[in-house]
């Protein structure tokens, strides 16, 4: 029995200073990066071991976008907007109210059918209001929006236009140091949008 718990001792020791050794000679990201694929590896095959690259996956949080700078706050999470700013629900870019629901071209929201949402007597809900996603994300955050420059990637076959939300900020909105990204004038990137273009790539 002693014998048993001495080999498994061994063992937790001898992983103590592999994993020691390993944090050693390589920085804090490239061994998360390291550890993050020997668990995809373990847990889900070779096949998507391969597909993540090392660096791959810092900062990304939507295609077409790998830095640091969040998204802006959005009604139904992922920042994809329409042509002048507005939310559009990322899986199949209809448009949403602030309240993240379906709506129809009057602005009233719908079921998936197209059909009025109503309350439990029947009435139709009232309309809430549709906020440029920049622009909710200034007053949240107290400045004057600009939505400036953009950048273009392919996403999903077609172009995709990520689009700076602007101000004259000195923190971006995960707390980082804003940077002029592609805003004009003096003004930084504080949070970050999407469009997604019909152009195929």
């Amino acid at each position: 029995m002693r014998e048993a718990a001495h080999i498994g001792t061994d063992a937790i020791v001898g992983r103590a200073a592999w994993t020691e050794r390993l944090a050693a000679r390589t920085s804090r990201r490239g061994l998360l990066a390291r550890v993050g694929r020997a668990l995809v590896a373990g847990t889900a095959g070779g096949v998507v071991a391969r597909a993540i690259a090392p660096g791959e996956a810092e900062g990304f949080h939507f295609c077409g976008h790998i830095y640091t700078t969040a998204s802006c706050p959005h009604p139904t999470g992922l920042p994809r907007v329409d042509v002048r700013g507005y939310p559009l629900r990322a899986k199949d870019g209809v448009p949403v109210d602030d309240l993240g629901r379906r709506i129809d071209d009057e602005g009233r929201p719908v079921d998936e059918a197209g059909r009025p949402l109503t309350d439990p007597s029947g009435r139709p809900l009232p309309v809430a209001s549709r906020t440029r996603v920049c622009d909710s994300a200034a007053a949240q955050y107290g400045f004057t929006p600009h939505l400036d420059g953009a950048w273009y990637r392919c996403c999903g076959g077609h172009v995709r236009k990520l689009w700076d939300c602007c101000g004259y900020r000195s923190r971006r909105i995960n707390g980082d140091g804003a940077l002029t990204g592609y805003c004009y004038r003096g003004r930084k990137v504080f949070c970050v949008t999407y469009f997604q273009t019909r152009v195929p790539c």
